[in-house]
């Protein structure tokens, strides 16, 4: 039997996350980066991230197949309650509800932290095609995200234009005087005792 298991990434992983994210790079336009990073600026990301923001990976037989993280969504102070989510599984992991399990965790830890908006922004092609589909569009709705707004044709990569989508979620209502925002250092003991995320 299979054990699935959300736990917080550490810079050791980087090198096992980085395997994850190498072939979105090489062979598809779900990011619009290039090339693959180092594993030293991978290391460097997630310590980037940890900073203020989770950054989940999954485990599966002890083999990590996904990860979740949270990033500034806009760098104004008045945006602090936002902010853009990502997720990769293991392309060969995929339909096991893993990237389901990373999102509920990360909206969990978020929820801790007194964020509100989750905001996605999803590479889409006009037509679909090798590199790109509509699942992560489909993925996001089924979670609960709503479509926002699309720009046209701003990804070039495989010698094909993309588009943009944004997505977002509310955590909850938007009251007239939010918490103060946690960072997630504060709150990763409440995260371990209440969900047994560590």
């Amino acid at each position: 039997m299979e054990k699935n298991t959300i736990r917080v990434a550490a810079p050791g992983d980087a090198k096992a996350l980085l395997e994850i994210y190498a072939p979105y790079v090489t062979d598809t336009a779900i990011t619009f980066e290039y090339n693959v990073p180092s594993v030293s600026e991978f290391e460097r990301r997630i310590c980037h991230t940890l900073e203020k923001y989770p950054y989940l990976a999954a485990e599966q037989n002890g083999e990590l197949v996904g990860y979740a993280y949270a990033g500034v969504f806009n760098k104004r102070a008045a945006a602090s309650w936002a902010v853009e989510t990502s997720l990769y599984v293991r392309r060969d992991c995929k339909k096991q509800g893993i990237g389901k399990k990373l999102y509920l965790a990360l909206e969990q830890a978020l929820s801790l932290q007194h964020v509100i908006n989750l905001n996605a922004c999803i590479a889409c092609p006009e037509a679909e095609d090798p590199y790109l589909t509509k699942n992560s569009i489909q993925f996001h709705e089924h979670f609960g995200y709503r479509f926002v707004g699309e720009f046209h044709r701003c990804g070039y990569k495989f010698s094909r234009w993309y588009n943009l989508v944004w997505m977002e979620k509310h955590l909850q209502s938007h009251p007239e005087h939010p918490l103060p925002l946690k960072s997630f250092d504060e709150v990763r003991k409440e995260l371990a005792a209440l969900y047994g995320i560590v």
